[in-house]
């Protein structure tokens, strides 16, 4: 069994490695690396590619929102999640913009990190409930939110509702058009349609947009938030209305 190869970046070294032990005994995940700061956490990604960096936000010499910003500037294709004990909106809508594809608070159990890590690798994005509900609430309360978010449905077509998940995911271009079986040239147009649509015309804003209209919200699901552990309930593609 290929196991999920994982970069810790945390500065506090029994955090660090209890966590490395934790999510190890799950048998599918592998830390193959460990930083201490953020500068080397940028140098070991560049080194060892790993699939998953999981990452702190408060670390020296670079913070982890910077690093995550630096890393997937080189290594597009590589998932950062963050795992911090921040949960101030500031910090929320910083680490929206850096790109990273997930989002969770340090009392989390190792158990729901490592299926965070799982989904994340597999093209997820992962906000735990009480990060989700914020993006959530300071969506609704700005201008975009008030204008464009409608509980149960907004008028999108089915391809722009999939579009707008995958972007929201972390997919970069090239995976979009593999995805959906048509041209990178195509993408970038359907990509261009969606933001002149929505009037949003940055990926953090779409990725808010996709959380506060449900089309991310098997990634935001009880069954992956510290908070609350829910079985046996299936998460939801989306809540847009194609047409």
């Amino acid at each position: 069994m290929n196991r999920i190869s994982v970069l810790l970046a945390e500065d506090h070294t029994i955090v660090r490695q209890g966590l490395r032990m934790l999510i190890e005994a799950e048998g599918d995940i592998e830390v193959v690396a460990q930083a201490k700061t953020g500068r080397e956490a940028i140098q070991l990604t560049r080194d060892i590619r790993p699939e998953v960096i999981v990452m702190d936000i408060a670390m020296p010499l670079l913070n982890g929102l910077e690093a995550t910003r630096q890393i997937l500037k080189e290594s597009p294709d590589a998932k950062v999640l963050i795992l911090s004990a921040h949960s101030d909106p500031e910090y929320i809508e910083q680490v929206v913009k850096s790109g990273a594809v997930g989002y969770l608070l340090k009392q989390t159990s190792a158990e729901i990190v490592a299926k965070a890590i799982r989904e994340v690798h597999q093209g997820g994005s992962i906000f735990s409930r009480s990060i989700a509900k914020r993006l959530k609430d300071e969506y609704r309360k700005s201008p975009d939110g008030v204008r464009y978010y409608k509980k149960g449905g907004t008028d999108l077509t089915s391809r722009e509702a999939e579009l707008l998940q995958l972007i929201a995911e972390g997919h970069v271009n090239k995976q979009i058009a593999s995805e959906l079986g048509i041209s990178i040239k195509t993408v970038e147009k359907h990509r261009q349609h969606l933001m002149e649509k929505l009037d949003i015309h940055d990926i953090a804003g779409l990725t808010r947009f996709a959380i506060a209209a449900g089309v991310i919200e098997s990634s935001v699901q009880s069954t992956l938030t510290p908070e609350k552990s829910s079985k046996g309930s299936r998460p939801r593609r989306s809540n847009l209305r194609p047409r």
